[in-house]
């Protein structure tokens, strides 16, 4: 591999003049600088790829701490769900979610509602950057599982979690995140002059998966059979439905605290 130095020498030819020699330094400077540039290019590449990997585990540690948490004749339904998630999530994602969250971002354009580009990732360059962004996504839609689990069909969860990724947290997303968005920390002129600043997706990520639960759990209602059978009516007292394995439940924090803890601080 040729230095900089022998890059230089053949480029200028130095004859041991003063203009020789000037022009030798800018050589070397100007190289040095791309090289850099370069290097640094490609570590911050590694890291968004390591990190999306990190954030991208944790649905493993999620779908376990569903699995333990649910009757045994329900566990393979749950795991099954979990896997859709990233299914879903990869789909929405892909095909309008990243548009819709940062497509067309202007840093000094105007405030908008959502992206209006890049669908389907067409004239995208940074995919290390889309790939971080989709493991986010997907980890706001497993939050909702354990919600969902024992009360949802497998058709209408893996449609939820299609829209949510594909249209509910991209429009969040572009709010927050986007140099375009209305709160937006990122605008030349962000709102009340700090913009919303969001810490490792706490916000953008945790807030919208929990609220959409909540929603989920209103609108589904208890398990059938907890507090009503199956006609409807009221049980004098509700039926415990405890989790087949504790060692399901507890193990799966210790891997999403050693993610979570990495993924931070990347």
């Amino acid at each position: 591999m040729t230095s900089t130095y022998e890059s230089c020498v053949e480029a200028v030819s130095p004859s041991g003049s003063l203009e020789d020699a000037y022009e030798m330094l800018q050589c070397i400077a100007t190289t040095s600088d791309e090289n850099h540039k370069m290097t640094s290019i490609g570590v911050n590449q590694f890291f968004l790829i390591y990190a999306a990997s990190l954030v991208f585990l944790m649905q493993a540690g999620f779908a376990m701490l569903c699995a333990g948490s649910v009757r045994i004749k329900n566990v393979q339904n749950t795991m099954l769900k979990n896997l859709l998630d990233a299914c879903g999530a990869s789909l929405g994602f892909y095909t309008i979610g990243y548009a819709f969250a940062y497509g067309g971002d202007n840093f000094g354009g105007p405030t908008t509602f959502i992206g209006t580009s890049n669908f389907f990732l067409m004239d995208v360059q940074n995919y290390a950057f889309w790939l971080f962004q989709f493991a986010f996504a997907a980890t706001a839609a497993t939050i909702v599982a354990g919600t969902l689990a024992e009360r949802c069909q497998m058709t209408a969860y893996l449609f939820y979690s299609t829209f949510l990724t594909g249209f509910v947290y991209p429009v969040i997303v572009h709010s927050v995140w986007s140099q375009n968005g209305f709160l937006s920390a990122y605008q030349e002129e962000p709102l009340w002059g700090s913009g919303m600043v969001d810490f490792a997706g706490g916000g953008v990520v945790h807030f919208t998966g929990g609220l959409t639960a909540l929603i989920a759990t209103y609108i589904l209602g208890p398990r059938t059979g907890r507090f009503y059978d199956r006609r409807g009516r009221k049980l004098d007292k509700p039926k415990p439905f405890p989790g087949h394995s504790v060692a399901l439940q507890v193990r799966p924090h210790h891997s999403l605290y050693f993610l979570l803890f990495q993924q931070n601080i990347i």
